[in-house]
């Protein structure tokens, strides 16, 4: 049973399946379903519907087409623009989204059907269970392209693989196979492509037939530990910005624009 809620957005898609599943697909394929400042917007709108609707019990993450889970913000248009674009109230809320996913009194299941490179990588790592296709890659890119992400997407990263996996995701900007990052512990199960929704509907549904308040306690509980990486978070989201609108920054973006190697030889003093 599928049915909408009535949202519409430019960059998502939002659907409420088997009764108690509420399905959020990043809707940017042609980008690789990189987030820009309106994504992000509508995510948190995507995320709070989910949150209220009283049915729903679980929230699967998805992006669109099969290339791309999610490749994280827009580099093309930080290059073109020296932002991610406009919104409804002028913030570009990464940083609060990525707290929302937390916070959500629901389980949220990241189905990765390609690419989750960078911002997009974190989102991954920041939902409670993660269903990888077999052509899932799984890295990091912040040093590769002028950005980095010095809250969740390390320290909670770190918590989740370890100091030594972490370090090295971070500072080699590789991208790993699904069956490595499995045996890691950042992926709970690893599926052929055409099965990945399918497994994440039924793991949703199993959840949705345990007790509610019971799920809610137990993600507040896991949480708690980890809670202090929130003002982390917001620090190293202050020092983003001002990073951003530096020469180096601007070299990585321009850099990844122009599909050439940055060179960042100007900025090791």
């Amino acid at each position: 049973m599928t049915h909408d809620n009535g949202a519409r957005y430019d960059d998502l898609l939002y659907e409420v399946v088997d009764t108690t599943t509420a399905i959020i697909t990043i809707n940017r394929p042609e980008r690789f379903n990189a987030f820009r400042g309106r994504t992000i917007e509508e995510l948190i709108d995507a995320f709070k519907r989910a949150w209220s609707d009283d049915a729903v019990r679980c929230v699967v993450l998805t992006g669109a087409g099969d290339r791309a889970f999610c490749s994280g913000g827009d580099v093309k248009q930080r290059a073109e623009t020296g932002d991610y674009g406009p919104t409804s109230n002028g913030l570009f809320e990464i940083d609060y989204l990525q707290r929302l996913m937390r916070e959500i009194p629901k389980p949220v299941i990241a189905a990765v059907n390609g690419v989750a490179v960078g911002g997009g990588h974190v989102l991954q790592v920041l939902c409670d269970m993660t269903i990888a296709s077999e052509t899932a890659r799984f890295g990091q890119a912040g040093p590769k392209v002028g950005s980095f992400d010095a809250g969740f997407g390390t320290a909670y990263l770190a918590h989740i693989v370890g100091e030594k996996r972490a370090r090295e995701i971070w500072y080699l900007c590789r991208l790993y196979s699904a069956d490595e990052v499995e045996r890691w512990g950042l992926v709970n199960k690893v599926v052929p492509p055409e099965q990945l929704l399918d497994e994440a509907r039924k793991w949703a549904l199993e959840i949705a037939e345990k007790a509610p308040t019971a799920i809610k306690f137990l993600k507040h509980s896991f949480n708690a530990d980890t809670e202090h990486q929130a003002g982390i978070q917001l620090m190293a989201g202050a020092g983003l910005k001002l990073y951003v609108d530096s020469d180096e920054a601007r070299e990585g973006a321009a850099a990844f624009a122009e599909k050439r190697p940055a060179d960042f030889t100007p900025f090791t003093a």
